[in-house]
């Protein structure tokens, strides 16, 4: 439901149902004109025998006004590399495939490795970085969103919401997040933003006191949301983590990077669904416990880098408060649900929490005990001053591996 709404240092440009996507894609195809508009897709490779991305491609087929589809493709052997050409070749957009895990990317990783430009890790931080050096190379973009590949509920307006605030050249934006009520027809989900981002940065607040960087999250209704839009210029300059901390990484280089009022959100969905992590109690290493322990650490990298000291008492402290704050949000959430006619599970979200605490507590003390290894990838700024020519050279391997069939 649309509101007026404004809170905290990000525009919010919500949808009050005044305006037909037909219109807006109308005015995207002019904008376009003057503006290319391109799109990222990091996908693995089983992404291709689900519903959700058959969905996708059929929608991208019609929309006129993307010029550019660069799809980053993980685990994938070369069968499955030539099956993905022949699946997107339908795609009547300039589009190309960048065959992470191929023989001349992975001589190109060699390369980048002897300047200890380490890209050894495989994620979908990996993958964006990959993607955004593809289209820095390309040129052919000036506006440029990035979604999933999983999303169930994708449709036509919901591109078009992502890219227009960064395509209209009568506005200031750099950078948009989109941002949606995570749900399926009977329960709320978004439980990563829902049960640790917005109660951390809560507890944060409270125990640091006004904070320019943790305003600015917590100005986002959904920051860990894997969609947004941007400007070309921004891409070069930005470091991001090839972990599960991408989303707030990339947050937190904008803020670095840009004026606030360069940033904004959208509302690009009434309602969104895509595949659900799973909690992984049992092991750290993977699901929601994985993400919150590489979400928390991304967080606490930043907080250090603004000058704010952090110590063992601290996150003591913090532990205790995370976990009063989350559980008084359980109660909310219980709350809305209720009033919505959504089941809920008092217990399950409660389990989720206690989870959450043990791994933020953790993450901070690792993060104490090895700082140096917050997981940024450097800018392809950085790359091309190490490597002069890197770009010509990994757009031609690009163009090698698309001609392989």
């Amino acid at each position: 439901m649309g509101d007026f709404y404004q809170n905290g240092f990000v525009a919010t440009l919500h949808n009050l149902r005044a305006r037909p996507y037909e219109e807006l894609e109308r005015k995207l195809e002019r904008f376009s004109k003057k503006r290319p508009i391109g799109l990222i897709i990091p996908s693995l490779y089983s992404e291709l025998s689900r519903q959700a991305l058959k969905d996708i491609v059929k929608t991208l087929k019609d929309i006129p006004y993307v010029s550019e589809i660069v799809i980053g493709l993980d685990r994938a052997d070369e069968y499955q590399f030539k099956n993905a050409l022949e699946y997107f070749a339908e795609l009547p957009q300039h589009h190309r495939i960048l065959w992470n895990d191929g023989p001349r990317m992975q001589q190109f990783k060699e390369k980048l490795a002897t300047k200890k430009i380490d890209t050894s890790v495989p994620g979908k931080g990996r993958n964006v970085w990959f993607c955004f050096g593809y289209m820095i190379a390309s040129g052919k973009s000036e506006a440029i969103a990035l979604h999933d590949a999983d999303i169930v509920t994708y449709n036509r307006e919901m591109l078009a919401r992502l890219v227009y605030p960064v395509a209209d050249p009568s506005f200031n934006f750099k950078y948009c997040k989109g941002y949606y009520f995570r749900t399926d027809e009977e329960k709320m989900h978004g439980r990563a933003v829902r049960l640790l981002v917005t109660p951390l940065l809560r507890t944060l607040k409270k125990l640091l006191g006004h904070h320019t960087y943790l305003e600015y999250l917590d100005s986002f209704r959904y920051p860990l949301a894997g969609e947004f839009s941007m400007r070309a210029d921004i891409i070069k300059t930005i470091r991001i983590p090839y972990d599960w901390g991408l989303e707030i990484g990339i947050l937190s280089e904008v803020e670095r990077n840009n004026a606030l009022n360069r940033v904004c959100q959208v509302e690009i969905a009434d309602r969104y669904d895509h595949k659900h992590q799973s909690l992984s109690a049992e092991d750290a290493e993977k699901g929601l416990s994985k993400m919150s322990r590489d979400v928390s650490r991304a967080i606490f990298s930043k907080l250090s880098t603004d000058g704010i000291t952090l110590t063992p008492e601290f996150f003591r402290t913090l532990k205790a408060t995370y976990y009063r704050i989350a559980l008084e949000f359980v109660e909310l959430y219980k709350a809305d649900a209720a009033m919505n006619g959504l089941s809920y599970d008092f217990h399950k979200e409660e389990e989720v929490i206690d989870l959450f605490v043990k791994n933020v507590y953790q993450s901070g003390i690792d993060y104490l005990n090895n700082p140096d290894t917050v997981p940024l990838m450097p800018s392809w700024k950085r790359v091309q001053s190490a490597f002069p020519g890197i770009l010509e050279e990994f757009s031609q391997i690009v163009e090698d591996d698309n001609n392989i069939i």
